[in-house]
């Protein structure tokens, strides 16, 4: 606890005043957490978690900070936010968790901190794509491997019917392809155009994940 912390506090500082006034919603209804996670003002956010601001509020978008703070590659501030009770798997107005954006822009340390406190791997947005779609559609091999690790399922079908390997294939994420094939990522199964994996590769990357399940 810094001291003008303890300065207010021996003053006789009303907290409670403090928490009315640091949960003031702007014009967006993001709170002075919400714009402290976004800047990556980590002594902002801890000044303000000290005096018991509400930590899962949303935005209108129904963001929330830790939305926020995992999506920029805040590490330390994702930690302070899930000490506080952050909630993993708090959905936004796309559907997405804080994880399927550590997913997506390959922010590692924060998608381990998620999935070591409980985040669910198979959380679905609302196109139905999973933290695993999103990785394997960039090709963050990293995030892969980690997602499968922590039980992520491979076959899972988005709501246009690919899996995370039908979206590795078209976006010729050679390794990303192979690391799922190895995983037990079906390459038959069928997209809603009537597609496998397969047949959305290009070059000889197909002749490689027939070998793989073929041996």
């Amino acid at each position: 606890m810094g001291p003008e912390i303890l300065q207010r506090k021996k003053s006789g500082h009303d907290q409670s005043k403090s928490n009315t006034a640091c949960e003031h919603r702007f014009q967006d209804r993001r709170t002075a957490l919400h714009w402290a996670c976004s800047a990556g003002h980590t002594n902002i956010v801890e000044f303000l978690l000290y005096l018991g601001v509400e930590v899962n509020l949303q935005d209108d978008a129904l963001w929330t900070p830790l939305h926020i703070a995992a999506s920029a590659g805040r590490e330390d501030i994702v930690q302070s936010l899930i000490s506080k009770g952050a909630q993993l798997n708090s959905i936004n107005q796309n559907g997405c968790t804080p994880l399927h954006y550590a997913a997506s822009k390959d922010r590692y340390e924060i998608a381990l901190q998620l999935l070591e406190k409980g985040a669910d791997p198979n959380v679905k947005d609302k196109y139905e794509s999973t933290p695993l779609h999103r990785a394997s559609s960039k090709g963050n091999l990293r995030l892969i491997q980690l997602l499968l690790k922590q039980s992520a399922s491979t076959n899972i079908q988005d709501s246009q019917g690919n899996t995370p390997l039908h979206l590795a294939c078209d976006e010729d994420r050679v390794e990303a392809a192979k690391v799922l094939v190895e995983h037990g990522a079906s390459i038959y199964i069928e997209n809603k155009e009537e597609k496998t994996p397969l047949q959305l590769t290009k070059g000889g990357l197909g002749n490689v994940l027939r070998r793989i399940v073929e041996g």
